[in-house]
């Protein structure tokens, strides 16, 4: 099945469902991973995969990201032929990219689309941490510098949900260079007077956190998710002092001026509704 299919108008959405569901009886229960707290799949579901008793926000496939966001029937993916290739000759890796496409039904870590949000046209990129746990490969800066490109092109917003442990480091140098190129991307976006929202889920770290998923003209994220690049413990030994409990979480970031917002769940199309709107011209 592509993933178009996911997005077919008319048809019934049929969403992989998050391996971050511990289910105690499959179809049944579900716990949640956080607080431990026991509840019926269905509801855990319909509440976004997002705990009733401690709000934690779980992590969810980008195929479900953009269903909850995307107007219905609206979505069309783009740029799924694009394949990773083994450019330093890891041992494997080839074979684990494989695995996680038929995993997770995406060619790459990123599911890059054109779609509405409230009626109004957007470009979409949502990293996918199942993937190869969000990492960053050629492939994934390629796909998201096109959709960049293309909401230049089409003169709309570009809005992307970022979920990374950083470059991947099969490609070495060659997974760095995307911060490079992604970000060049964005400042002709830019220029145009175009708007970028960035959103960072959990995770965002590594060379993600210092590229593209920071420099937004909007930049949110949900609750507790945790945004840094090194390591709390490689800073603790490089700084050799403690550093505060929530470090790195989207609250520390927040209050230190580092976001513009954080947003539930729930909350988050209908805030994104209501950006879109306000940059638009035109819009209905």
């Amino acid at each position: 099945m592509s993933i178009k299919d996911l997005f077919v108008k008319n048809k019934p959405n049929k969403i992989k469902r998050s391996q971050q569901i511990n289910d105690i009886k499959e179809g049944v229960m579900a716990q949640c991973t956080e607080c431990k707290h026991v509840m019926v799949t269905k509801e855990f579901q319909k509440n976004l995969l997002v705990c009733p008793k401690c709000q934690h926000h779980h992590k969810i496939t980008s195929a479900e990201r953009v269903a909850q966001i995307i107007d219905e029937g609206t979505f069309v993916s783009i740029d799924d032929h694009l394949k990773t290739v083994n450019p330093l000759g890891f041992p494997g890796y080839v074979e684990k990219v494989e695995s996680d496409m038929k995993k997770t039904g995406i060619n790459e870590a990123v599911l890059t689309g054109i779609g509405d949000i409230g009626g109004n046209r957007v470009v979409i990129a949502v990293m996918d941490s199942f993937f190869r746990m969000g990492s960053m490969g050629s492939v994934v800066g390629e796909k998201i510098t096109r959709a960049i490109e293309k909401a230049t092109e089409l003169q709309v917003p570009f809005i992307i949900f970022t979920a990374s442990g950083g470059a991947r480091m099969q490609e070495g140098a060659i997974s760095l260079m995307q911060m490079a190129k992604t970000s060049v991307a964005l400042k002709r976006h830019s220029n145009e007077g175009l708007l970028y929202v960035s959103i960072m889920t959990h995770p965002t770290t590594g060379g993600v956190s210092a590229s593209f998923a920071s420099v937004g003209d909007i930049n949110m994220a949900e609750p507790q998710a945790l945004i840094g690049f090194a390591g709390r413990r490689v800073i603790e030994q490089t700084v050799r002092e403690k550093l505060p409990d929530d470090f790195q979480t989207a609250e520390f970031l927040l209050k230190h001026g580092q976001l513009d917002k954080i947003v539930h769940r729930e909350d988050m199309k209908k805030t994104l509704d209501t950006i879109v709107r306000l940059h638009t011209k035109g819009a209905q």
